[in-house]
């Protein structure tokens, strides 16, 4: 048992440090909510007429004086009130969050024989379609995939060692030399390979202290959000996330422009370290192109599943614990029932407001529109290794991406460009040699 745990000890391990291949990228950083001050929070679950609100505030100081005035579209009984966990709304919003990831060049010279090999080929295979099937053609089967804690799982079964070493190999896990004998031993035996592929860093607690979420059942034909109570006492502008449970798509605002946030940008890689600041200024500029008067789309996802996964997806407790009332409670049978698939699309709204820009209540709708989008911004490492041929042309290409990167960032944020420039570590290009060949020089060829 102690050879067994070795050995996939160090297959976990090494495809995790050679991950610079991995179809999908590490995910590095997200901006919840804690990179703004003064964030209030607010889950809404809508279906039909029903609503179940509930309500975050970044209340601080002593709760004694703590007091929340809401507008609701009904009365109000004791029994459609209720008190949440503020754990899962954490979750939700570490859930959606924008998110950072990065990737990794591979050897130039090792991309350049496998297109000599196979000149057929447009790209390496990336889809999960094309990757499943490119590992049946080599006897492998994808039997799982899971999103568990700090890393995304698949669970592998091979037929023969060879095409399951080949397969990861292709994949971007490194097999230790002599791995054939040991790998085909535990295939014998029937066993499956448990693959950690990406390793995800824990969230920083927030400074703030909130109170228990409060929460409020009602039924109502008025599907809105009540925040100019919010402006009377307020001496600045606010954050506002809203994170809408639906059972048919995307919601978005009626009396307000809904906006999606710039997505899938490639910034240089120096903003993995400055990515609180890159948020934040990217989102103050984007706000300030609305004339302060956007409402802005962070995500809108099928809860079922994410790439890359900034977090798990919630469970169906933790689910119905917000008020999502049509999932099945199988909370007697948990531990025995097969995980349920989750019919619920969660859209993540942003909102900076004052009283001035927004006079009047969010009126929301539901759309029928379940098309996915995140806000991911990608940053991509050049190879650094050694090469076995002439990185001339990779480095050309490599300096004009990252000048890219660099314009790309700057509109973005509107950070200075010589500034990023600087912060940038442009790959060595030969220069030119302007010197003219002679008439003669390829006279006979």
């Amino acid at each position: 048992m102690k050879l067994t745990a070795t050995i996939l000890a160090a297959i976990v391990t090494i495809g995790v440090s050679s991950a610079a291949q991995a179809f999908c990228g590490f995910y590095v950083a997200k901006a919840d909510t804690s990179l703004f001050n003064r964030a209030s929070q607010v889950v809404l679950v809508r279906d039909g007429k029903r609503t179940v609100i509930t309500m975050a505030n970044d209340f601080e100081g002593d709760v004694k004086d703590f007091a929340v005035v809401v507008p609701v579209p009904t009365f109000i009984e004791r029994g459609q009130i209720n008190v949440g966990d503020q754990a899962v709304i954490d979750h939700l919003d570490a859930y959606t969050s924008p998110r950072l990831v990065e990737y990794f060049d591979p050897d130039p010279c090792m991309v350049r024989r496998r297109l000599e090999m196979s000149r057929d080929m447009d790209a390496l295979p990336s889809s999960k379609a094309v990757r499943e099937s490119e590992a049946r053609s080599q006897g492998v089967t994808i039997e799982a995939r899971y999103s568990v804690g700090e890393y995304d799982i698949l669970i592998l079964s091979a037929e023969e060692s060879d095409g399951l070493i080949q397969w990861l190999n292709d994949n971007g896990y490194r097999i230790p030399r002599g791995a054939d004998r040991v790998v085909g031993s535990y295939l014998k035996q029937d066993m499956r390979f448990f693959v950690a592929k990406v390793n995800l860093e824990k969230q920083k607690k927030s400074g703030y202290a909130y109170l228990r979420p409060l929460q409020v059942a009602y039924e109502s034909n008025r599907f809105m959000l009540p925040i100019r109570l919010g402006t009377l006492n307020a001496k600045q502008q606010q954050d506002l996330y809203v994170y809408a449970l639906t059972r048919t798509g995307r919601v978005e605002t009626t009396n307000y422009r809904t906006v999606r946030l710039p997505s899938n940008k490639d910034i240089p890689v120096f903003v993995k370290n400055d990515f609180a600041d890159f948020y934040r200024d990217m989102f103050a500029r984007q706000v300030k192109a609305e004339n302060n008067r956007g409402i802005f789309l962070e995500y809108a996802w099928d809860m079922s599943w994410c790439d890359p996964c900034a977090a798990d997806p919630l469970s169906a407790r933790e689910l119905r614990s917000l008020g999502v009332f049509w999932l099945a409670d199988h909370s007697a049978t948990q531990k025995i029932a097969p995980p349920q698939t989750q019919n619920v699309f969660v859209t993540r709204l942003h909102v900076r407001y004052d009283r001035e820009h927004f006079p009047e209540d969010l009126v929301l709708q539901e759309t029928g529109d379940r098309q996915n989008f995140q806000g991911r911004y990608v940053v991509r490492h050049p190879w650094t290794g050694e090469s076995s041929c002439d990185l001339t042309a990779y480095h050309e290409a490599t300096r004009k991406r990252q000048e890219r990167e660099a314009q790309q960032l700057a509109s973005l944020t509107g950070w200075d460009i010589d500034e990023i420039r600087a912060r940038i570590d442009f790959p060595d290009v030969p220069a030119p040699d302007d010197t003219p060949a002679p008439w003669w020089a390829r006279l006979w060829d």
